[in-house]
């Protein structure tokens, strides 16, 4: 017999006797993934099972506690009160098996798990590139991306939906973040490649806001950015169009509808020498940072823990990176002060 001291001892009485003979950890697989994703189709295609499979899990699974744990919303499916309690206790027994596979793992020299991150839209040109890294170093470990806009990413946060989080600036009016700077996120302004503007030094801002200009959505990061730079000259842009994404800004740039500011990542593929031109404005460019985030009351996992460690590491290679894109950013990244931009400061 082990030594009381190793561990807790548990009576047989106060084992969950009922729920483990009736009900099976690949139903509550199921259950979980339909909470998460919210849908029994896209926990089917998720878990790779018929959707008549998923339901019948349920129904089994419903029957052993003895109450409904979904109700139809609409055309969505919400859990009920006590699916709720379900999901909470789930989430914690799925987080004890992850770490418990991960140190088996380790014990057989290799190193396995789940890692889940949530990124806000103009990320999706980092974060994948971020995560091919990760999964080179530990090929055993299963990555999965969630790439939305920032509100629903604040959402899902609440909801403890994902591991760990890349954003733009923290939500420290949420709740209590843990955040650090993992690569620089240069905010620049974009023309198309023929626009008069291409080639000109050090463009006043009052000669730029006479053009027109594509902003992102409402609520955006780098909406806010470039209005706030404005608002510092009390000047205002002539706002064309909104569009939600970059790729569409993108485009209509090319299509000469305007000019817009976007992350120096967006011109990741196709450089600066395609058909949209980074203009010298001042003020440009706006420096930002790409953070990694999670709250600081979440017990991170171990594969969490392996991320985290990777991520630290990151932001060196990350700004040689950023210098091979464009290299008259060297001198902003050199900068001492990395909120600076040239001849005005801008802060998230």
């Amino acid at each position: 017999m082990a030594n009381s001291s190793d561990y807790t001892y548990t009576p047989p009485g106060a084992m969950p006797d009922f729920l483990i003979r009736h009900a099976t950890l690949r139903q509550l697989q199921v259950f979980e993934t339909i909470v998460r994703l919210g849908s029994f189709t896209r926990a089917a295609e998720e878990l790779f099972l018929t959707q008549p499979t998923v339901s019948m899990q349920i129904k089994k699974l419903s029957d052993v506690i003895g109450l409904p744990l979904f109700e139809h919303v609409g055309r969505n499916v919400e859990p009920t009160e006590a699916g709720m309690e379900l999901y909470e206790a789930c989430r914690g027994i799925f987080q004890v098996m992850s770490n418990l596979e991960m140190k088996i793992s380790d014990l057989k020299g290799m190193r396995r798990g789940r890692l889940r991150l949530g990124a806000i839209t103009t990320a999706k040109y980092f974060a994948p590139e971020v995560l091919g890294e990760f999964s080179v170093l530990y090929p055993g470990i299963d990555v999965a991306l969630k790439v939305t806009n920032r509100d629903r990413i604040i959402e899902r946060m609440r909801s403890n939906e994902d591991d760990l989080y890349i954003m733009g600036q923290a939500p420290t009016d949420e709740m209590e973040m843990v955040a650090f700077p993992i690569a620089p996120n240069p905010l620049v302004v974009m023309a198309p490649r023929n626009h008069p503007l291409v080639g000109e030094k050090n463009i006043p801002l009052e000669r730029i806001v006479e053009e027109p200009f594509i902003l992102r959505e409402p609520g955006s990061g780098i909406r806010d950015a470039m209005l706030r730079m404005f608002d510092e000259h009390k000047l205002r842009p002539r706002v064309k169009m909104e569009l939600g994404s970059n790729e569409a800004i993108k485009h209509a740039i090319v299509g000469g509808l305007g000019l817009s500011v976007l992350s120096l990542h967006t011109l990741t593929l196709e450089g600066i020498e395609g058909p949209v031109a980074i203009l010298d404005v001042e003020g440009f460019p706006i420096m930002r940072q790409w953070y990694l985030v999670y709250p600081k009351a979440k017990e991170l996992s171990l594969v969490s823990k392996a991320f985290v460690d990777f991520a630290r590491e990151l932001e060196p290679q990350m700004r040689e990176r950023m210098r091979n894109i464009w290299p008259a950013l060297e001198q902003y990244l050199d900068s001492k002060d990395s909120t600076s931009t040239k001849k005005s400061t801008s802060r998230k």
